[in-house]
């Protein structure tokens, strides 16, 4: 607790330790993946529930499965704080128009055959996991991508509670003396879509041939936590793919990096960047402009509807979709003025201290769940 500046009376914190994690794994469900581990939330969410019976049952962890059994079988008022939507209409969306991606793999996408029979898939899960929404009490959303998907799948009109972000501490970082590097912060995930970035680089080193090496050389520096055996072989992929593109002189990995070297490439970078598509929020877009980099981000989800936005109609970052776009868009940082460049830093640190703090986050909750709660204790 400590570590994260969080205080609580140990003897109000109790820990009820469950057995039945194994089936919520995605590896155990290799196809039908969404429904395999929604079933098996419900193995776990039983456990729990028989190990201590709550009042009041609260899911961060995107269970809706278990809606339904902890309310009529256990009888708890139930709450959800919804990070990401199981199942999205971008999702469906991506199926019907036949796109690979991370949750549509080629072979699948190439088939019309099994395009409709996923679709289908799709469709009764989508109708399945409305259905256990609509068991909850109280529904938050951690940004308006969430909540326009939420809202529409459980019929629930959800209030919006950003998640919390260290701002205060990072707020303290000097903005001056960048350096003409470019830090990435993301797990070596598929989503985060990290192909997209050296790609980037690759079409920003060709229109900009000076930015290859001498006084104007730029750096992408990748940061992020190496988990298991996936994650190294992608890792490695991506260095290949350096070598592939010819940019690996000008990429560095920082794999399991500490805390106290992140804030430094934090202190020293100029710009923040992040590809994934439709990010249900972003917290990493918000600890940049926090830093006083300033993000160039994907024109999707949170970033796009809630963070990346204009602070009393100045500039606080940009947006992009595709390699020559975000290409062009790190070029145009690049080709700030200290001025200009400082005055966005500005903007963008003004613009998520008041808006994303932990302080904020804890008056939001205390306000949406004290009425419930009191219910409870009467």
């Amino acid at each position: 607790m400590s570590r994260f500046s969080i205080k609580l009376n140990p003897e109000n914190l109790f820990f009820v330790f469950l057995n039945k994690r194994k089936w919520v794994e995605d590896v155990r469900y290799p196809r039908f993946t969404l429904l395999g581990q929604s079933l098996g939330s419900t193995v776990l969410g039983f456990e729990a529930l028989k190990k201590l019976t709550p009042d009041f049952y609260f899911d961060t962890m995107g269970y809706a499965f278990t809606y339904p059994l902890a309310k009529k079988m256990f009888g708890c008022k139930v709450g959800a704080y919804v990070h990401y939507p199981t199942i999205s209409s971008d999702m469906l969306s991506k199926v019907q128009e036949m796109r690979p991606g991370f949750n549509n793999d080629q072979l699948i996408a190439r088939s019309r055959i099994l395009s409709a029979g996923k679709i289908l898939y799709y469709r009764v899960f989508a109708y399945l996991y409305s259905l256990a929404g609509s068991f909850s009490d109280i529904v938050m959303v951690n940004s308006t991508w969430t909540k326009g998907h939420i809202d529409q799948l459980w019929g629930v009109n959800s209030k919006i509670v950003y998640p919390p972000c260290d701002t205060a501490s990072l707020t303290k970082l000097p903005l001056e003396d960048r350096q003409r590097t470019i830090v990435s912060v993301a797990q070596f995930r598929p989503e985060k879509d990290h192909q997209l970035q050296l790609q980037s680089l690759r079409c920003l080193l060709s229109n900009y041939p000076n930015f290859r090496q001498g006084p104007e050389k730029i750096e992408l520096v990748l940061i992020g936590g190496s988990r298991n055996k996936d994650d190294e072989d992608r890792i490695q992929k991506l260095k290949e793919l350096c070598k592939t593109l010819d940019i690996e002189d000008n990429v560095t990995f920082e794999i399991n990096a500490s805390f106290e070297r992140l804030v430094y490439w934090l202190s020293k970078a100029k710009i923040g960047l992040h590809t994934m598509w439709n990010e249900h929020f972003g917290i990493v877009v918000v600890e940049y402009m926090a830093a006083g980099l300033i993000p160039v981000a994907h024109n999707s989800g949170g970033p796009k509807m809630d963070i990346v936005i204009p602070y009393n109609d100045n500039i606080t970052g940009y947006l992009a979709s595709t390699p020559e776009e975000f290409a062009t868009k790190i070029a145009n940082v690049f080709s700030l003025s200290e001025e200009e460049y400082k005055n966005v830093q500005i903007n963008a640190r003004e613009n998520v201290i008041g808006k994303f703090s932990e302080s904020v986050f804890q008056e939001s909750i205390s306000n949406l769940l004290g009425p419930i709660l009191q219910q409870n204790n009467n």
